[in-house]
């Protein structure tokens, strides 16, 4: 059965580590990717860091679709808007602990037999009473 991403999973739960240990949470944006919503006089190279810290940003939601909030530049609030296929990191300022990620639509990673239910089966436990060392 196909499964959502797990990329808005994994963004939030790096956001909360981050901020939970006191540092300063960044995202590196791929501008260039369509959707995404940034002051675009501060793209760089087709990318954009931004401090997405409770302290410099308002409304943040981090949903299975996209990074919203409003953050101001130049003293001018904006509005943000990063799909999850554009972003490319998350990390602290502080130490750059965090994570990097492809961009583009997000794929699910595919464990062998884990397509098929008879593969996940096929290991019988060993009997009762007899070791199952050789």
């Amino acid at each position: 059965m196909p499964m959502t991403s797990n990329r808005p999973y994994l963004v939030r739960a790096c956001y909360e580590w981050i901020v939970d240990n006191h540092c300063i949470p960044y995202i590196l944006v791929d501008a260039s990717q369509q959707a995404v919503s940034v002051p675009s006089h501060y793209v760089k190279n087709g990318q954009i860091v931004l401090n997405i810290s409770p302290s410099a940003v308002k409304m943040l939601d981090i949903n299975n679709e996209a990074i919203v909030c409003e953050g101001r530049f130049g003293g001018k609030v904006a509005t943000l808007f990063v799909p999850m296929a554009a972003l490319m990191a998350l990390y602290a300022k502080e130490n750059g602990q965090g994570m990097v990620f492809s961009t583009g639509q997000p794929q699910q990673e595919q464990w062998p037999g884990s397509r098929h239910e008879s593969a996940r089966l096929s290991a019988k436990p060993p009997r009762a009473g007899k070791s199952s060392k050789p």
